[in-house]
């Protein structure tokens, strides 16, 4: 029986994890795929462009906003970053689901447009735990982690409107946390009533 595809918000704070989960789900799940987003920062070392994130200029992102090509979009840290609209309806018409990671701004305006869309918040332990977690990645200064754990007090704040809320301390307890919630939300009556009632017309 044909089922539309799930969508899977997973949104935290910058270093909290989300994107390790989320590539660690996508291994073990496989009909879960990663929604690659467009963004017009800098590829970090070891991003593909297309695998990791669509990388444009500025001038071609906001061309496809002016256009109407993205579900969702939103300025973080000073960079943009989008999910293109095409990407979601083509892959739930076609019963694929889709994760995607991205921050409360864009998680926000799902929320109206994709209404049975699964929302997800990771959150760090603590504050000394996620500083220590951003120093670690050596990718930025000083000035930018404080910035970035200011956002982040802002950000943990939203947390209340998820659906889940999953605290990102032993990586593989976590993991299993957002595994049992996407087979869950599989498994969810209204998602499943078509199903229910093929059944009872072959019954019949």
């Amino acid at each position: 029986m044909e089922k539309e595809g799930i969508v899977y918000i997973v949104s935290a704070p910058s270093g909290a994890g989300k994107t390790s989960l989320c590539n660690e789900l996508i291994d073990i799940l496989p009909d879960l795929r990663h929604s690659v987003s467009y963004t017009t920062r800098s590829p970090r070392p070891g991003e593909r462009d297309g695998v990791d994130y669509f990388f444009v200029s500025k001038n071609s992102f906001d061309e496809k906003v002016r256009a109407g090509e993205f579900a969702e979009w939103a300025e973080v840290h000073g960079n943009h970053y989008a999910t293109a609209l095409r990407t979601l309806e083509e892959n739930r018409s076609r019963g694929i689901s889709l994760i995607l990671d991205i921050d409360c701004q864009g998680a926000r305006q799902l929320k109206s447009s994709c209404s049975d869309a699964v929302f997800i918040f990771i959150l760090p332990p603590d504050f000394s735990e996620l500083r220590r977690r951003l120093e670690g990645r050596n990718s930025d200064s000083s000035a930018v982690i404080e910035a970035r754990l200011k956002v982040a007090m802002s950000e943990m704040k939203e947390s209340s409107w998820y659906d889940y809320v999953i605290v990102n301390d032993v990586f593989s307890d976590a993991l299993e946390k957002l595994k049992s919630i996407v087979i869950a939300e599989q498994c969810r009556t209204s998602r499943v009533t078509r199903t229910v009632e093929a059944l009872f017309h072959d019954k019949a």
